[in-house]
């Protein structure tokens, strides 16, 4: 039993040291995403919403303004977020380049533009750590499975955890201390860690398909018979820019009762259906659950989704984000899920610290690397994962100087405290 809970604490420490760099990118990042949209509130005043005429502006008022604001401006896509104090965001796109529009929801009036958004550019750190061709998203998923592995062996080595939630030792040196601090904190973390795990492991499942389940989920849109309008010429005349946002909305609020519209994908032709998302009075799912695909001219409801009838399978995939971010219960849960994932987070830490430090002692006559040859693979898929960020930063988002400062700087202050903690002040405390 011995040499089996030996084996285990090895394999915990494995992971935590050899794939420490990119493991707290994945764990950090996501717990940054979790409030990425009140970060857009606090450091982007354009995008905050009052609500001072106590009701929402007509979509049509809000699409005539963003006319007058951007006449060669067209509507990729319009987000209408859940928080109450953020702006709709308009996907604007314009002489091939796209930008996000912020429009007051209850006055209509367009605040501001920006290249790129903290949502945006956290939610693409955790989703794919900006390497392309799956590349990332794999790397990224496969940390689900690391996770959970972590997460069981550390409850098999450690011994009646139960009975040790509220045990910390002190006044025995540092070393001591932060071992039974990363303890306690990983002890209180467990169901959040096992939520994480699981519902990694469920988008791994759902990237790679097993089981149908992103068959299953992303149903593909109906096609629409053109034939009505090709036999009317008032009807055919359809023209994206003109198209009635408020008339839309009603009619897909009609088609599921209780549903409050979300995201609009507008149709780019008569042929394409118009694609509305929703909240219901279905707990837990996201607004994806709830769908609505609208003729873009006649505005008939040519297919609909209804949160309360969906598969189990959908189901379980339609909340998954909400469970994974926290944001099912509104600001209240996802400030508890930052806290945890902070937790978690630091967990990553203090164990590499933990264990770079007993190992360091160890190899401190032959001067052998803690991390091995695995150091080059944490640092050359960072380098990796840099190159592509600005790449996609300067091509895709056209990001201003000043954002692509302050994401270097960021990832500047992350470069100098790993070499501070684990170059050296780990070297002078093994000295």
């Amino acid at each position: 039993m011995k040499l089996k809970k030996k084996t285990f604490f090895k394999i915990h420490s494995w992971i935590g040291v050899r794939l420490s760099i990119l493991f707290f990118i994945v764990c950090f990042s996501g717990t940054l995403a979790t409030l990425s949209h009140e970060m857009d509130w606090l450091f982007i005043p354009e995008i905050r919403a009052k609500n001072e005429t106590g009701s929402w502006a007509p979509r049509n008022d809000i699409a005539k303004n963003f006319s007058v604001e951007h006449p060669e401006g067209e509507i990729e896509f319009w987000l209408r977020t859940e928080e109450p104090y953020l702006c709709d965001i308009i996907y604007k796109r314009e002489n091939g380049e796209r930008s996000y529009v912020f429009a007051n929801p209850y006055t209509g009036e367009i605040q501001g533009e920006v290249q790129i958004t903290f949502q945006r550019f956290f939610r693409d750190l955790h989703y794919f750590l900006f390497i392309p061709f799956q590349i990332g998203h794999f790397t990224v998923l496969i940390f689900g499975f690391l996770l959970l592995i972590s997460l069981v062996t550390a409850l098999v080595f450690y011994k009646k955890w139960w009975r040790k939630l509220f045990e910390l030792k002190t006044g025995k040196g540092p070393l001591v201390f932060f071992r039974s601090l990363h303890r306690l904190v990983g002890i209180w973390s467990v169901p959040f860690t096992l939520l994480f795990a699981v519902t990694g492991i469920w988008y791994f499942l759902e990237r790679t398909n097993i089981g149908g389940i992103s068959t299953i989920s992303n149903p593909k849109n109906p096609k629409i018979d053109t034939t009505i309008t090709q036999d009317n010429d008032s009807l055919s005349l359809f023209d994206p820019a003109d198209f009635d946002y408020t008339k839309a909305v009603t009619v897909a609020e009609k088609a599921i009762p209780g549903l409050r519209a979300i995201d609009i994908l507008p149709s780019k032709s008569q042929d394409n259906a118009v694609y509305i998302t929703g909240k219901s009075n279905v707990p837990l799912v996201r607004p994806r659950a709830n769908r609505v695909y609208l003729n873009p001219v006649t505005f008939e409801p040519i297919k609909v989704q209804k949160a309360t009838e969906i598969s189990n399978v959908m189901w379980l995939n339609d909340i998954a984000d909400p469970l994974h971010f926290g944001t099912w219960g509104g600001l209240t849960t996802k400030i508890v899920w930052f806290i945890f994932g902070f937790g978690i987070s630091s967990l990553v830490l203090s164990g590499i610290w933990i264990t770079a430090k007993r190992k360091a002692l160890k190899r401190k006559k032959d001067n052998k690397k803690i991390m091995g040859p695995w150091w080059f693979v944490n640092w050359g898929l960072y380098a990796v994962m840099l190159f592509f960020m600005y790449y996609i930063l300067v091509d895709r988002y056209s990001a201003s100087t000043t954002a692509i400062i302050a994401i270097s700087s960021g990832w500047a202050v992350f470069i100098l405290l790993s070499w501070y903690l684990f170059e050296f002040r780990l070297k002078r405390v093994v000295k």
